[in-house]
């Protein structure tokens, strides 16, 4: 253990160099991605050298009960020791965890899509709730988040709602919200008071630079269109909304979010950069598992991974049998004993699969 410490020691010292140096600081792509991995290494490193003084602490210790005379500090010595040695423990189960293979990913922002799935009307509005769940809780962490696009529902609420979200560690917390969210309630216009069941999808991305995603203009086909809000009224009197189609892969994306032609063009170009990187690092997920016989979080959006059951007042997320009665403080942004429950799993999972050696 002392020995990987060391090397993540020299590793950071060698980034440190890296980005300083006049010659990185020209190349955006080395730049950004030696700073990504100093970030990682500080906090590793946090865990390693707390390790490393407690490792000295219990060695010095054990020395003295072999070597010293001294009764007083003998007396002290065993004192110190068993308390140590538990904190040394758990210093080194921290620093385990620490060391677990990140996602290179995990400290970009996100791009956060919600669009309305099974349930017609009652569907949009749901998709519009967990919308605003989502904001709430960026709010709560002190994340800065930023309306891309949206498409109105017929009977209000949102077919689809798309956000950036910029902040420490969005993508790494929010990634594992992907997935079919489904809520039970009865809606405001069903008179029998009969429970209907609908759905949402959520998607989150990790937000690219120019630099992760090559993108030739011979690509893209761009389209321009006056912005319409509900109902399909004109809101603008220019052509100011911009439709992108990437034509190698047929991904669309649309903004009129602003009124600018450019600005919109340029949220629209985020999002189809971030859908790319994403769609590049699912099929390099979907080729290891592939090869391992087993799945490595290929970030399956179809599977349902939430349940928001109104009348009982309860959520479920189904990947970790974790249920909680507090869906209306969830509902306002709460997620903290979920998200934490999750990544806690997430790293339970992962020690165990490096114990097996898988």
């Amino acid at each position: 253990m002392k020995e990987i410490v060391e090397s993540l020691q020299a590793r950071a010292r060698e980034l440190e160099g890296q980005l300083g140096d006049p010659e990185v600081l020209r190349d955006q792509a080395r730049y950004q991605a030696a700073a990504r991995e100093h970030a990682r290494l500080k906090s590793v490193l946090v865990c390693g050298e707390r390790w490393l003084d407690l490792s000295k602490l219990v060695e010095d210790d054990r020395r003295i009960l072999k070597t010293e005379r001294d009764p007083d500090l003998l007396q002290l010595a065993r004192e110190e020791l068993p308390e140590l040695e538990q904190a040394l423990e758990t210093a080194a189960g921290e620093l385990e965890l620490a060391l677990l293979p990140r996602d290179p990913n995990e400290d970009r922002d996100a791009i956060l899509e919600v669009r309305a799935g099974t349930g017609g009307d009652e569907a949009a509005l749901f998709a519009e709730e967990i919308s605003r769940m989502y904001t709430r809780f960026a709010e709560r962490r002190g994340w800065r988040t930023e309306l891309i696009d949206f498409t109105p529902g017929q009977a209000g609420g949102m077919k689809e709602i798309i956000h950036t979200v910029r902040g420490e560690g969005v993508y790494g917390i929010l990634r594992w919200e992907s997935g079919v969210h489904r809520v039970q309630r009865v809606p405001l216009t069903e008179s029998q008071g009969r429970i209907h069941t609908s759905a949402v999808t959520v998607a989150v991305l990790p937000e690219a630079e120019e630099v992760d995603v090559e993108i030739r203009p011979e690509e893209l086909r761009i389209d321009v269109f006056r912005a319409r809000g509900p109902g399909g009224q004109s809101v603008n009197t220019t052509d100011s909304a911009v439709r992108i189609t990437h034509l190698p892969t047929g991904m669309v994306v649309s903004c009129q979010d602003e009124k600018s032609q450019h600005k919109n063009k340029a949220k629209a170009m985020k999002v189809l950069r971030s859908r790319l990187l994403e769609q590049a690092i699912r099929q390099q997920e979907e080729a290891v598992a592939a090869e391992r016989k087993q799945m490595v979080g290929s970030g399956d959006r179809s599977a349902k991974i939430r349940t928001y059951n109104f009348p009982q007042s309860r959520v479920t997320d189904h990947r970790i049998g974790l249920t909680v009665h507090s869906l209306e403080a969830i509902m306002a942004g709460e997620l903290d004993e979920i998200v934490a429950a999750i990544q806690a799993h997430r790293r339970e999972q992962a020690l165990l699969s490096r114990r097996a050696g898988t």
